[in-house]
């Protein structure tokens, strides 16, 4: 009998394997129940809806979106909005660390649902606005290269950008006629908004903005001006090494992705500096700075105009062209975002800051993004992450209020 049991063992395993043989391997079969395998928007609660979510859990994409490969696997999925990472930081002058910025904004806005995400001030949810807001993770950059690394983050904007957009554009909430887009190939294209890196990237984000809007009017959050000769920022000792985070905008400038000038009424492209404090090697800069085309406000204006002086002049600037948005976590002064590779004192604080982005509140922003964050340099409590994460959300909350298009003439 004892010689048995092993047999009895055995057949019993064989019947087992047997039977686990006969099943397709389905591993779908498995997932959790209420799963949701290609969610199209992420479950935010609404108006007087629970809010007791563990938003701490799970994998961190921004604002918890539903994370989709949209340069991968799933590169025809549609989508309204649209986060990108582009960890680049090789182009900076003083301290390094933005390619982390991209993962640092992610978890520093993992509480921005906390409570629903609901607006008060713009009195607009913008994550259940309709659109479909997604987290396409990040650009494949290289740290070897940078001109290939220049290179790969236009494609990849560029690529998202020209993506079929989930929403029609509808009517005119006023005269509800139709609407019609107001890029310049006629396309009704998705939003993107990129996560830095340093603000060497919006070089090639805006040679993909040219793709589709040509020449762009700019407005620029910074405590600098990014506008200086490579003769002077850096020395230019290389033609790669011309290109970097101080002298980004005059390339732009000098390619034609902006206009120069800032007379609306001849409809030149109007571009405007935000938050300016930094210093000069001396009044050419200034001088050079308006050669490319730039007003600029000084953060000091605030105590003077007040945040309502600083919107009406940004607004006066710009009117209803279309615009890009680039916001260096630096205008923000350190206090409040001390993680970012060339800190400035005197700046604004992060409600000055949101406040003035709510102020741009029905501007047609075709896309932005939020750079120069360092996480390394911030506190245990992610000042910096949060701040930026937070200034993303007033913009998301601007973009979901105001569809990119016109009612035809």
């Amino acid at each position: 009998m004892q010689s048995l049991a092993p047999l009895s063992l055995l057949a019993a395993l064989l019947t087992v394997a047997v039977a686990h043989e006969g099943h397709d391997h389905d591993h779908g079969m498995q997932m959790p129940l209420d799963y949701v395998k290609y969610p199209y928007q992420a479950a935010y609660p609404g108006d007087n809806e629970v809010t007791a979510d563990s938003i701490f859990s799970g994998i961190t994409t921004f604002a918890r979106l539903p994370w989709v490969k949209c340069l991968g696997k799933e590169r025809d999925e549609p989508f309204d909005i649209a986060f990108i990472g582009a960890p680049f930081d090789t182009g900076t002058s003083y301290r390094p660390g933005a390619r982390f910025g991209p993962a640092g904004i992610r978890a520093g806005s993992r509480r921005l649902t906390l409570y629903g995400g609901y607006n008060v001030p713009l009195a607009v949810n913008p994550f259940l606005s309709g659109l479909k807001l997604v987290d396409c993770g990040d650009i494949p950059v290289t740290p070897y290269d940078n001109k290939y690394a220049i290179k790969q983050i236009e494609d990849g904007h560029k690529e998202l950008l020209h993506r079929p957009t989930f929403s029609p554009l509808g009517n005119d909430s006023l005269t509800g006629k139709p609407l019609v887009p107001i890029s310049t190939d006629g396309k009704h294209h998705p939003r993107i908004i990129t996560l830095g890196g340093d603000h060497t990237i919006v070089l090639p984000l805006l040679r993909s903005i040219y793709s589709a809007y040509g020449q762009i009017s700019v407005i620029h959050f910074d405590s600098h001006l990014d506008t200086w000769k490579p003769s002077v920022f850096g020395g230019a000792p290389s033609d790669q090494a011309a290109i970097n985070h101080g002298t980004y905008f005059y390339w732009a400038s000098q390619e034609g992705l902006i206009k120069n000038g800032s007379s609306i009424a001849i409809e030149i492209f109007c571009l405007q500096h935000g938050a300016i404090r930094t210093t000069l090697s001396g009044p050419a800069d200034y001088a050079n700075d308006d050669a490319s085309g730039f007003q600029r406000i000084e953060a000091r204006e605030i105590d003077t105009i007040g945040t309502a002086g600083i919107i009406k002049k940004i607004r006066e600037t710009v009117g209803d062209m279309p615009v890009y948005l680039s916001i260096d976590i630096d205008s923000i002064d350190p206090a409040f975002a001390p993680a970012t590779g060339t800190p400035e004192t005197g700046g604004w604080s992060t409600r000055e800051l949101r406040t003035i982005l709510r102020g741009l509140d029905g501007l047609h922003i075709v896309s932005a993004d939020i750079v120069e964050v360092a996480p390394a340099y911030d506190t245990n409590a992610e000042l910096t992450t949060m701040a930026a994460a937070d200034v993303l959300y007033e913009v998301i909350s601007v973009m979901a209020k105001t569809p990119l298009g016109k009612v035809a003439q």
